[in-house]
């Protein structure tokens, strides 16, 4: 039975090889294959069986089952016997040769069967092969083939063979014509000089050691012969490639004097082909070997070549190198071996020939030049040698070249040289300040490289190999110590190498700390007499000053302040300890924050710090006096970085604060007076700082240099009376002025406060305004100058501050504080002091813009000034008021009326500033005052005979439209004072006046018209309110504007509106709100059209609820209003306007002119946001408009899910309002429409989900009104129930035990639920009891769990994924409650569903996948395996990726080591899946069936049905999905263990 089993096994799987799908027979190959792993010798003879009964079976089928041969032979060669080895010879050799036409694959494959059998089976591979390569006969294409690999495969096997072999080919080279023969010969040789070549080189291990190259000489050489003169000069392009192939390694066998003959004509005309083939590889690896040859023979043929070869080969390496072109990188890599040779040959002919080729401008002759330079340098080390200065003095030229390719070539020879002693001798540092250079090289000074290798190659910029170099030389190359050690140090300072500052710092630090591990001096840098170092003071103020900017060029702080720290000794020794605490801490600053994220004045003001106590721990004058000197020397080299140019000045200045040398402080204050750049803004603010930090420390030196300046020839050079009238010697001396002013301001802010008092009258404030001022003729003339005037005010802001701030600073006398004032007047208003100034010096700040920078500095600097003593005068005080007051506020034009007035008066009554707003109020009321006094209607109205009345008013609507505006205000007065007096006599004529005023508004469009009329019908209202809401509710659908404003103006007065909306809620839930009628008589179901006053009365509501002044009345009718609102939304969802309503509605939005909509639904969802926003819920309308509950509250679909999230909103944000309306939501419960009941349903279920309900003590009513609900008739109003009685498990978890029996009676009931032909009932109990399982008594659960089990099982397979998911979850929740405790009844049910939920694992729908992974989770303790459970928890976690195939292997080994009695229930579920709706399911089916099978124990196999299974499988392997077909094919592989 085993026998003929396998037999069939094989049968079925030859059977499918001719499937149509590529990865189906690539399976079905592997599937064979892997029973040929377990019976290989019955595969071989199945597949040659199969061959030979099926000899009409198409070569690519024949192809795939004789590469499973091979794949078979090669893994069980050593198992094979003769005869089976033999019969297999003879068939792949059939089928080589079974067409003398060429069908590559098919043949190459039969060939690939004999080379494998021939690795041990040589004798017979050969004599069969042999056979078939008789004298005389020109042998097949793929004999010669085979010959050719067998050689490779088996080189001690077949080498003995190769001298008869090479005697029967070499007559048949003359008779090969075809070219296809001829290559075929062409590689034969070529592998046979190869296995010859590798035959002699392991003689020590060949099986007949005395085997010499000797032997193979002639015959070789005669087969050149042939090669060279004959087949070499074909047109075929092919054949020439494989000629010159083959002449490789040919070369090596020739007699030494044969191929010192040769070489004159086989080297050109091996290089002749260059010309000849765009793909060269072939070309040069040939020459490469044959120039091995030549020089391993010593051949002097070589010299006389030599030129030409080099040119040959000096061309092609010149080629351009595209990276997406292996063949041509390959050849160059070729080229450069050639060039090795030579370079052992010939060094100084070689250096000859390449070296003046690197003066040359080409760039691809020196990128190319640069390239062999290279490599014979790291290829040729020793011959190269003695030549390193020859060949360092030819960079001289290509350091000059500015093309970025000949950059990145010399920087990859400068590497070279490194790790080969070359930068070690004279001229080496040229190589590395080269390199320096590179990595200075700013990001945008590279050339833009486009194209899709963009990326690549800016990673391989020479900015970024340059810092690479530089990083891996300093960092392993150990000879490189010394040479760059301390020679990098002279690239710190300059300002040409700022670029490169963070790999030279990164490469010092390494070197550092290699020499401190090494045991260095206490010193690191030996200055020796080499002055070209920089100090200590220049290291220290550099790497300080461009921390100031420590992101710039790849994170420069950071390295900067590493290097500082491992130079601590350096610099100075005192400074180990307190640096190794200090700058730690900085540099995790730096870490802590981005480019984007650094305060910079916080990150400076950390620096300053550093710098501080740096000096304090040196406290060396000596030292901080060299410190500062060579701070101001370096402040040049910073013009073109202003920010770093000012810290540095800030450095400066705290150095010299630092200074005890007086001397020295006031000689380099006067030098950075002498040489700031005054015109740059930030160098003048730099300068202001610098001399505030140092007046901390040396105030009166400070102010003493200041002053000298001022008295200098400098600065009277630039202020003299003739340059006054020079623009540009007028600008330069404000700005020198301006720099002299901050600095006092500065010095002011800085000084100490115990000394500034002294100081600040006749030191400070004294020369701010002398600068300030200039004298023309005798005569004070104020700056014109708005930069001079912005520092004057920063200045004086600045030092009033400092004199507050001080501690004698309430008392103090400012004696020129009048004077200073008046200086920042006319900034404010120049018309308040026109004494002071000449007009024409004064620029007045604009008038149409408040927010100017010098407007605001003056005033502050006023503020500060007014706080100082001496007060000011009462004049002086005063006009300082004045113009403050004038500087920003607009004079008031002459009034027009009362609205004139008012429109005036606006932005005053909303100004910001009180003392406005009081004002403007105040003027106001006068006004308004004054108008109605001249008003006395009422004495007419009490006299008015009735039927005149109604004459009057009607005359008095008609003025309301005079074109005289004030006739018309009159008459709108006057009608409104009527109304008030006599109303009450005008309730028959209220629809007469409501329409009067509705038609006089459309003919009307004046606001002042709409206000009228809103007043009237207000006050009409406070008389007849249901009469003016009947005749409101009258007017046409959609309500104008004009209408909408009515209905607005009659929530002015809470009690009144109150009653307005009771009536407008009895109006849309006293009638219908629709009525059903048939489009066509065929329709299916009936159109609902809405009734009207109902709509009407739901459009009116809204425009009440928006008016602001509805509060009131919408919070003492909010319950009514939100459940009456609520059901008109869901009885309208899905109902449509009138016709005539709806060909209105299609106009005006065609219009535009429609501002809401008009349709049923949309109108209530509208008033019911409305009434919400009004009643204070404005969290609950913007949680609605986030999660798009409004749109799903119109809609059919999806109104149930919108109600549910208007239910959890109110939850959350109305708490205390819900009693009231549930109580009107329970009255919903006998309403007569379906959607009424659902909606309610549905909200009230909602609410349960809310702990809110259980704080009010509303839990209990609710229960029992949705229990009460469960006899519905509708279905969906069921379904919502059993969601309700679910949602207690999230909103009062805690109470679940208590109502336990009834909440799983109730989700029972559901499942069991036969009126529900769609089973969502079924459903919603599915998903209810999951989330309740967890929370019920375990006795309450155990009384169900069986039951629940057993109805839930053909959920499993639903073709809804909803059910599949929801009852395989519950099924884990199931298991789950009983974990520890499971009967044995309910095990059944677990093992039943094993399979089907390994199954389902593979469900296309990934939510029931989920649900699987969970079930089976909650399963695994169940089954009292803990190996199933581990790999369940381990595997199966949400999220965690699946390798379901790895997964489904290790469980079924599980399975059927622990569970063995399972086996025949898991195969036949298995096979009920194999007929599955599913794809992916039917392929997971036949994977489950295998790896059952793989683990089966032996003593189970005889349970499986063999014949079952196979019949099953054979019928899948015809499945129409591809991936069905390949499991099965994978499954029938693993069956072979049933063998």
């Amino acid at each position: 039975m085993s026998e003929s089993y396998v037999k069939r096994l094989f049968t079925i799987l030859l059977d499918a090889v001719t499937d149509k799908d590529p990865q189906v027979q690539e399976q079905v190959c592997g599937a064979l294959c892997a029973l040929g792993e377990s019976q290989p010798e019955e595969a071989l003879r199945a597949c040659e069986e199969h061959l030979r009964l099926h000899d009409k079976l198409a070569h690519p089928y024949r192809t795939m089952i004789l590469r499973v041969m091979e794949t078979v032979v090669s893994s069980h060669l050593g198992e094979l016997d003769k005869g089976l080895a033999r019969a297999s010879i003879l068939l792949a050799s059939s089928e080589m040769t079974k067409v003398k036409e060429l069908v590559c694959d098919w043949q190459q494959a039969a060939s690939n069967v004999l080379v494998a059998l021939g690795k041990r089976f040589i004798s017979s591979v050969m004599e069969e092969i042999l056979s078939k390569f008789q004298p005389g006969v020109l042998p097949h294409h793929f004999v010669v083939q085979t010959l050719a690999n067998l050689s490779v495969s088996n080189v001690f096997g077949v080498v003995p063979f190769l001298t008869s072999i090479l005697s029967t080919m070499l007559p048949m080279l003359s008779a090969a014509k075809p070219d296809s023969m001829r290559v075929v010969f062409c590689c034969a040789l070529q592998r046979f000089s190869e296995s010859t070549l590798e035959y002699l080189a392991d003689l020590d291990q060949a099986p007949d050691p005395t085997v010499r190259k000797d032997a193979f000489a002639t015959d070789i050489f005669s087969a050149y012969d042939i090669l060279f003169h004959h087949w070499l000069q074909s047109r075929e392009a092919k054949l020439r490639l494989a000629v010159v192939e083959a002449l490789g390694p040919m070369s090596h066998l020739l007699p030494s004097e044969k191929l010192e003959e040769q070489l004159p004509k086989l080297l050109p005309g091996v290089l002749g082909l260059y010309k000849k083939h765009a793909e060269t590889v072939h070309v040069s690896r040939s020459l490469g070997q044959i120039l091995e040859a030549a020089a391993s023979v010593g051949s002097r043929t070589l010299d006389v070549q030599l030129d030409s070869l080099l040119a040959a080969l000096h061309a092609q390496i010149c080629v351009p190198v595209e990276s997406s072109s292996p063949l041509v990188m390959s050849n160059q890599k070729e080229v450069l071996r050639c060039f090795t040779v030579l370079a052992c040959c010939s060094p100084d002919r070689l250096l000859a020939f390449l070296l003046p080729k690197l003066d040359t401008s080409n760039e691809r002759t020196r990128v190319g030049t640069l390239q062999v330079v290279r490599h014979i340098i790291n290829s040729a080390a020793a011959q190269m040698e003695v030549k390193q200065p020859f060949i360092l003095s030819s960079m001289k030229l290509p350091l000059l070249d500015t093309n970025s390719k000949v950059k990145r070539a010399v920087v990859q020879v400068i590497s070279a040289m490194a790790h080969h002693g070359y930068l070690e001798q004279p001229g080496g540092e040229a190589m590395i300040e080269y390199i320096v250079q590179q990595c200075a090289l700013p990001p945008e000074a590279e050339p833009q490289k486009l194209g899709a290798n963009s990326e690549a190659l800016a990673a391989d910029s020479v900015r970024a190999i340059s810092v690479s170099t530089l990083y891996l030389v300093s960092t392993t190359v150990d000879r490189m110590g010394d040479v760059l050690w301390p020679y990098l140090f002279e690239f710190l300072v300059p300002v040409r190498f700022t670029g490169a500052l963070t790999p030279l710092c990164r490469s010092l630090v390494h070197l550092a700390q290699k020499r401190q591990e090494a045991g260095a001096h206490a010193l690191l840098i030996q200055y020796n007499g080499n002055v070209t170092l920089p100090s200590p003071y220049a290291m220290a103020t550099r790497l300080l000053a461009v921390s100031s900017s420590p992101y710039l060029g790849d994170g420069r702080g950071a390295a900067s302040l590493r290097l500082l720290s491992v130079l601590h000794r350096d610099i100075h020794p005192m400074l180990g300890q307190r640096w190794a605490t200090a700058i730690p801490l900085l540099l995790e600053h730096l870490d802590g924050y981005t480019e984007e994220t650094l305060s910079r004045k916080e990150w400076e003001e950390k620096l300053l710090m550093f710098l501080r106590d740096t000096l304090a721990v040196v406290s060396d004058n000596t030292w901080i006096c060299q410190l500062s000197l060579e701070m101001c020397k370096q402040l040049p080299s910073y013009n073109g970085t202003p920010l770093e140019k000012n810290f540095l000045y800030k450095c400066i200045g705290t150095t010299l604060g630092a200074a005890s040398s007086k001397e020295v402080v006031r000689k380099h204050l006067q030098e950075l007076l002498e040489t700031a750049r005054y015109q740059e803004e930030s160098e003048r603010e730099g300068l202001a700082c610098c001399f505030g930090i140092c007046a901390s420390s040396h105030l009166d030196d400070t102010l003493a240099q200041l002053e000298d300046f001022v008295k200098s020839d400098v600065f009277r050079k630039s202020a003299g009376i003739f340059n006054i009238f020079k623009d540009r010697s007028e600008n330069e001396v404000e700005k020198v002025k301006s720099a002299l002013i901050l600095c006092y301001g500065h010095v002011a802010a800085r000084a100490p406060r115990e000394l500034l008092l002294a100081r600040v009258e006749s030191d400070i404030f004294r020369n701010m305004s002398q600068c300030f001022s200039t004298k023309v003729l005798g005569i004070k003339v104020e700056t014109k100058d708005l930069g001079l005037r912005l520092c004057l005010a920063q200045s004086v802001c600045m030092a009033s501050q400092a004199v507050r701030s001080s501690s004698h600073g309430s008392s103090f006398q400012l004696l020129r504080k009048p004077e200073l004032v008046a200086q920042m007047m006319p900034v404010l208003w120049p018309r308040a002091i026109p004494r002071l100034l000449p007009q024409e010096f004064i620029k007045a700040e604009p008038s149409d813009s408040l927010r100017t920078p010098m407007r605001k500095k003056a005033m502050l600097a006023c503020t500060y000034l007014v706080s100082l003593e001496p007060a000011l005068e009462g004049q002086a005080q005063a006009d300082l008021i004045h113009s403050c007051l004038h500087s920003i506020m607009a004079v008031l034009p002459e009034p027009e009326g009362v609205d004139s007035h008012q429109e005036h008066l606006s932005p005053w009554i909303k100004s910001p500033r009180g003392h406005e707003r009081v004002r403007a109020l105040g003027l106001s009321a006068c006004l308004l005052q004054h108008f109605l006094k001249h008003l006395h209607i009422s004495i007419i109205g009490k006299r008015l005979p009735p039927d005149q009345l109604i004459s009057l008013l009607l005359t008095l609507f008609e003025g309301l439209g005079d074109p005289d505006q004030n006739c018309s205000r009159a008459a709108a007065v006057i009608v409104n004072c009527l109304l008030k007096e006599r109303g009450h006599v005008l309730l028959e004529k209220v629809p007469e006046i409501v329409s009067v005023l509705c038609s006089k508004l459309q003919e009307t469009h004046g606001e002042h018209v709409l206000q009228a009329a809103q007043h009237s019908v207000y006050v009409l209202a406070a008389r007849h309110h249901a009469a003016v809401v009947s005749s409101l509710l009258g007017s046409p659908l959609p309500f104008d504007s004009h209408t909408c404003t009515l209905w607005r103006a009659l929530a002015v007065e809470p009690g009144l509106a109150t009653q307005v909306l009771g009536l407008l809620l009895e109006k849309m839930s006293g009638d219908v709100p629709f009525k059903e009628s048939r489009a066509f008589l065929l329709s299916s179901a009936p159109d609902r059209v809405a009734t009207l006053p109902p709509l009407a009365a739901t459009c009116a509501l809204y425009e009440v609820a928006s008016a602001p002044a509805s509060g009131p009345a919408v919070l003492e009718l909010y319950p009514q209003l939100f459940a009456a609102l609520l059901l008109r939304v869901s009885c309208t969802v899905g109902v449509q306007l009138p016709r005539n309503l709806q060909a209105k509605e299609r106009k005006s939005a065609s219009s535009g002119l429609a501002s809401r909509s008009l349709e049923p639904c949309s109108s209530a969802v509208d008033a019911l946001q409305a009434v919400l926003l009004r009643g204070g819920n404005d969290d609950v309308v913007q949680r609605m408009e986030l999660e798009g509950g409004w749109q799903l509250l119109r809609t059919s679909a999806g109104h149930e899910e919108g109600v549910t999230r208007l239910a959890s909103a109110m939850a959350k944000f109305a708490g205390p309002r819900l009693p009231l309306m549930m109580k009107a939501l329970f009255a919903t419960q006998s309403s007569v429409y379906e959607m009424q009941r659902v909606s309610s349903t549905a909200f009230l279920a909602e609410l349960l989900s809310s702990n809110t309900v259980n704080d009010l003590m509303l839990l209990e009513s609710l229960l029992d009104n949705l229990l009460a609900r469960q006899k519905d008739t509708c279905a969906r109003v069921r379904r919502l129930v059993l969601r309700g009685l679910a949602n207690v498990a999230s909103g009062s978890p805690d109470k679940v035990r208590a109502h336990g029996p009834q909440l799983l009676t109730a989700m029972i009931g559901g499942l069991d639920d036969g009126d529900d032909p769609h089973s969502l009932v079924a459903l919603e109990a599915m998903v209810g009891l999951a989330r309740l399982l967890d929370l019920v008594e375990a006795w309450d659960l155990r009384s169900v769990l069986l039951h629940v089990a057993i109805r839930i099982r053909p959920f499993f397979d639903s073709e809804k994924v909803e059910f599949r998911s929801a009852s395989i979850r519950l099924f884990g929740h199931l298991n789950k409650a009983c974990q520890g405790d499971c009967e044995d009844v309910f095990l059944e049910q677990l093992v039943g569903g094993l399979a089907p939920l390994l199954l389902h694992l593979q469900d296309p729908q990934p939510p029931v996948a989920a649900a699987c992974r969970f079930a089976l989770r909650m399963c695994g303790p169940n089954l009292e395996c803990e190996e199933l459970a581990a790999i369940f928890q381990k595997h199966l976690q949400e999220g965690r990726g699946l390798h379901f195939g790895e997964f489904l292997n290790t469980t079924c080994k599980h399975l059927m080591h622990h569970f063995p009695d399972l086996l025949g229930r898991l195969l036949s579920t298995s096979l009920f899946y194999f007929k599955s709706s599913w794809e992916d399911i039917r392929a997971a089916a036949p994977m489950l069936t295998g790896f059952l099978a793989l683990h089966v124990e032996a003593e189970r196999r005889p349970q499986v049905d063999l014949e079952q299974l196979l019949a099953a499988l054979q019928l899948l392997l015809k499945d129409p999905a591809p991936a069905v077909r390949v499991k099965a094919a994978e499954t029938l592989g693993r069956l072979v263990k049933f063998a």
